[in-house]
């Protein structure tokens, strides 16, 4: 009688991505330290580029919100409360040596927001903790002049891992008119922390980091039509690549956290509006 073959252990699975894991957080601080200026040119070249395309989307009603991918029935899967997030990452094109661009967008509707609502969210940083947990540890305004802002939030990233950063951003916030706006959060200066909540805490050396998180920029555009807020983000990181030879083990995983945190704050975007 013929054995029947046994299906892969899950705790070989779930060991290989802990062993993956621990090895790219171990690897040597040289390797991992700062990216290559190349990588730098070659993101900032993409988010020129990205820049520029939603420049020109925002100076029109038409298509101020850009329309998703998946299909004609999107608008009416938005409006069943659907949240659609497509990945844009090019599949090649760009010189990265050393670091990998994560591009992600995430639509949602929220029946009866208005504009004026997601903007009193979104600027109201003290709250963040609460309507952004457990993600968002702290976040507080540095300095504010109109629609223009520096901020500075502390976020932690749990997946298998716990990773914990200080993230200081610039952000604006500008109009079409009453019923169209659109936001730009660059990150300026982002630092992993060690030991956090201790009396060991600190942040660390450009020298010790490990990559997980190098730049981060996000784009909103929303929208208010058909008795709600179409509500638009747009996410672009850059983070230290998988060490040659890992790949099998930690790829899938290191390449779905930037979809995760995307989706993560578009719905509880979505759920503080619905309050």
């Amino acid at each position: 009688m013929m054995q029947r073959r046994k299906p892969k252990s899950l705790g070989f699975t779930v060991g290989a991505l802990l062993w993956g894991l621990w090895m790219f957080a171990a690897a040597p601080a040289s390797t991992a330290a700062q990216p290559a200026p190349a990588a730098v040119t070659a993101f900032n070249t993409y988010i020129s580029a990205l820049e520029s395309r939603l420049a020109q989307q925002h100076r029109s009603q038409n298509g101020f919100v850009a329309p998703v991918a998946s299909g004609p029935q999107s608008e009416m899967r938005l409006r069943q409360g659907e949240l659609i997030v497509e990945k844009l990452t090019p599949t090649a094109g760009a010189d990265l040596p050393g670091a990998m661009l994560h591009h992600w967008r995430g639509t949602a509707f929220v029946p009866g927001a208005k504009v004026a609502d997601f903007e009193r969210l979104m600027k109201d940083f003290n709250a963040y903790p609460r309507h952004f947990a457990p993600q968002v540890l702290t976040a507080k305004v540095l300095a504010q002049q109109g629609g223009h802002l520096q901020a500075v939030m502390r976020v932690c990233q749990r997946h298998v891992i716990t990773v914990v950063m200080d993230i200081s951003y610039d952000v604006s916030f500008a109009r079409l008119d009453d019923r169209h706006g659109y936001s730009i959060s660059r990150s300026t200066m982002i630092s992993e922390i060690d030991s956090p909540g201790t009396s060991r805490e600190r942040a660390l050396s450009s020298s010790e980091e490990h990559g997980f998180m190098w730049r981060l920029n996000s784009y909103w555009s929303y929208e208010e039509r058909d008795g709600g807020l179409y509500m638009q983000i747009e996410s672009v990181s850059l983070t230290r690549s998988i060490p040659t030879g890992l790949g099998w083990a930690i790829g899938p995983f290191v390449e779905s956290v930037p979809r995760e945190s995307l989706e993560f704050t578009l719905r509880s975007a979505y759920n503080a509006l619905r309050r």
